[in-house]
């Protein structure tokens, strides 16, 4: 039955394959026919299109080359690392509106971080870029005017005490620290506030604004050979830097009291307030290494008013545990003491802590001491006012004068280690330690030799007249703690003085 089925469908499908191949090859002579006929057609025309073609290729051509080249001036107008536009647009805009004031922002230590750590650098940069446009208004023009400089435009609408105040907000939230993965990053920001006026020059505004960050900037930080070791010490002063940023908030800094010493009454009569840094990861730090640092960085205002706090929270605790009132000695930089609030500051410290007046003596350093400056001079007598001792440290490295010693009217001349080393086997030093101490009991100053750190050295000067001492024969700086019980133990002292001299009279019991 299946075969018969079979063989009656095969007339059926030879049927069907000669209809579609009818079909196919009718198809194929009608698509030869329409190809023949476009070629006819292309043939006829070809002359006509020949010139259409040439134009619209020589149209084409031209736009390619405009579209590059604004691409390329829009790139060249754009800065590549931030995004932002570059010193060309912000020009064209000042040209065109000729008034109004510029506020330039520098990352005043970026080419210093870049010496060491350029992709840090880059980082420091962008996130700074993107801090800036987050707090900008809307429509306001900011330029990327230099490698780590920025300048932003405010037309005449603007008043220029609101500018000056954005400016101002800017420098203090640009300040705040960056974290990098696990490295925080606190960046020094600086600021230039500049008016256009309708007759300036905009571009010699502009680079006059920008010059201006050099001219107070720190040349020696950014200036070193590129030497492997060179490199090296900038990074690590830089890590110091970074570092010193958050050691008052992060507790690290320690205050060490080495004792002052009366060799006369033979007893301790005070104490230097000397600040330690206990570096969590470093250890402790020497003073010599970081205490450049604070200066240079500026931080010198903030380390020193803890160190002044300090002492005076010690000193209030130590009223009747020596034979007489223990007094703090305390080094203050210049810049505290050309601050105009810093008598305010001293006279709320007194109240804060219950501490007399008269139980602080600040140290100048002798150039300090002996700038001829009439702020210091007003200083100095508003410091005296209050009651508190002011003495003249490392004496004889400076060049103080005579009249400067007797018109300000220091209460004591410390003489400097570098002279007191050695001072019993070199006559150079014997000769400069004897000038000083004649000098000191010439204008009714007292003298003390600080650096002292063996008994030979405290012999020769014990033998030339000086009465009062500071050094490692004695004691280290202590802990607050030890040093009290230093000044109780008044039987070591007497120890280590042996016999008061003879042939003076005592003086009062101060040091």
């Amino acid at each position: 039955m299946l075969h018969w089925q079979a063989a009656g469908l095969l007339p059926v499908a030879i049927i069907a394959s000669a209809v579609a191949l009818g079909w196919l090859g009718s198809a194929w002579r009608h698509d030869q026919r329409l190809w023949l006929l476009s070629r006819r057609f292309e043939a006829m025309s070809a002359a006509g299109r020949k010139e259409e073609i040439s134009d619209r290729l020589a149209e084409n051509a031209a736009s390619v080359e405009l579209a590059l080249a604004t691409m390329k001036r829009r790139l060249s107008e754009r800065h590549s690392i931030s995004g932002l536009p570059t010193r060309e647009p912000l020009l064209e805009l000042m040209t065109s509106e000729r008034a109004g004031m510029i506020g330039a922002i520098e990352i005043a230590d970026f080419d210093r971080l870049a010496g060491f750590n350029p992709d840090l650098a880059e980082y420091v940069l962008t996130a700074t870029v993107r801090r800036i446009v987050r707090m900008l208004p809307p429509g306001r023009f900011v330029a990327h005017v230099d490698r780590a400089q920025f300048a932003i435009w405010y037309g005449q609408d603007i008043a220029d005490d609101a500018a000056r105040g954005e400016i101002d907000a800017l420098v203090y939230a640009l300040g705040s620290v960056i974290t990098a993965g696990t490295q925080d990053i606190v960046p020094i920001i600086s600021a230039r506030c500049a008016a256009l006026e309708k007759c300036d020059s905009p571009h010699t505004l502009l680079t006059q604004t920008l010059a201006s960050f050099a001219i107070l900037r720190d040349g020696g930080a950014g200036n070193f050979g590129l030497t492997p070791a060179a490199i090296a010490q900038e990074e690590f002063r830089y890590g110091i830097e970074q570092d010193l940023r958050g050691a008052v908030g992060r507790g690290e800094f320690e205050l060490l009291f080495q004792p002052l010493i009366d060799a006369t009454w033979q007893c301790v009569t005070g104490a230097e307030a000397l600040i330690r840094w206990n570096h969590p990861e470093r250890g402790t730090v020497s003073p010599s290494v970081f205490i450049p640092v604070v200066e240079a960085a500026g931080l010198a205002d903030d380390v020193g008013l803890w160190v002044l706090n300090g002492a005076a929270r010690e000193a209030s605790q130590w009223a009747g545990i020596g034979p007489g009132p223990l007094r703090v000695a305390v080094n203050i930089s210049a810049n505290q003491l050309h601050s105009a609030r810093f008598t305010e500051f001293l006279t709320r410290m007194f109240h804060n802590h219950g501490l007399e007046p008269g139980a602080l003596e600040i140290e100048l350093t002798e150039s300090v001491a002996s700038a001829n400056d009439a702020r210091v001079a007003k200083m100095f007598e508003e410091i005296r006012a209050l009651g508190v001792r002011i003495s003249i440290d490392d004496f004889g490295t400076g060049y103080s004068s005579f009249s400067t010693l007797r018109q300000l009217g220091f209460d004591k001349i410390k003489i400097d280690r570098e002279f007191v080393t050695e001072v019993q086997n070199r006559p150079d030093s014997q000769a400069i330690c004897r000038s000083i101490l004649t000098l000191g009991q010439g204008l009714g100053i007292k003298v003390l030799a600080e650096g002292v750190e063996t008994a030979e050295e405290y012999h020769w000067l014990l033998g030339e007249g000086c009465r009062h001492f500071q050094g490692f024969y004695f004691s280290r700086p202590l802990p607050a703690a030890d040093f009290l019980n230093f000044v109780r133990d008044t039987s070591r002292l007497a120890a280590m003085l042996r016999i008061a001299p003879a042939g003076r009279q005592p003086e009062r019991l101060t040091a």
